[in-house]
């Protein structure tokens, strides 16, 4: 079964499969085994359902990327649905499994998180990695997945960063990744978290959403 086989069983499955069985990841001893594997792991749990009523219940996660004097930059985020706030964050050169699980981790130090919590992002071979995957699932979290080519079903995500390079982004001048590493913690710690304010929570910011209503 690959994963264009596997884009043909999740409307059958109602977006509704989670992990179940433990099975050894890294090493499927039967066609079983792998078919399991793959089912789970790219099931469309979010179902582009982008509002909850608690927060540390729906986080989305995503990379983008940032030019910084010829060279490429990769900021990970991961996003709150209850609120939008930013709950974790990392920024490297390389766009590695490290990065994402940098950024899984930050959040993870940030909040009171439960067993039950849903991780979305897209199909990128970063979150598909054995080693995160492992990673989010030891934390009790359900992972969810985007359907193949479909920015829909992360739309949140793409919608943040969208802001970010048009307030930031675009209208700077970066002269070094240390001055890209300190515009990114003032825009996202103090200016989006705290007082950039979203017509999807009233006109509140995360910050003052997180306090009035959770």
């Amino acid at each position: 079964m690959d994963e264009n086989d596997v884009d043909e069983f999740l409307p059958f499955l109602g977006h509704r499969l989670i992990y179940r069985m433990e099975i050894d990841t890294a090493k499927p001893t039967t066609c079983l085994q792998r078919d399991i594997f793959l089912l789970t792991h790219l099931a469309f749990v979010l179902a582009q359902q982008f509002v909850t009523e608690r927060a540390n219940r729906k986080w989305v996660s995503d990379i983008t990327y940032i030019r910084v004097r010829g060279q490429w930059l990769y900021l990970a985020a991961v996003m709150d649905l209850f609120s939008r706030a930013i709950v974790g964050w990392a920024l490297d050169t390389s766009m590695t499994v490290k990065l994402i699980s940098d950024t899984f981790n930050m959040a993870l130090a940030r909040r009171e998180v439960k067993p039950g919590l849903m991780l979305h992002s897209d199909r990128g071979v970063q979150y598909r990695a054995v080693a995160y995957q492992d990673l989010v699932r030891s934390s009790g979290a359900i992972i969810s997945m985007s359907r193949k080519s479909n920015c829909w079903d992360n739309a949140v995500m793409e919608s943040f960063f969208s802001r970010l390079k048009v307030e930031l982004v675009y209208a700077e001048k970066f002269h070094s990744i240390q001055h890209v590493k300190s515009c990114m913690f003032e825009y996202i710690e103090i200016f989006y978290n705290r007082k950039r304010r979203h017509s999807a929570l009233g006109y509140l910011s995360p910050l003052e959403y997180e306090q009035r209503f959770a």
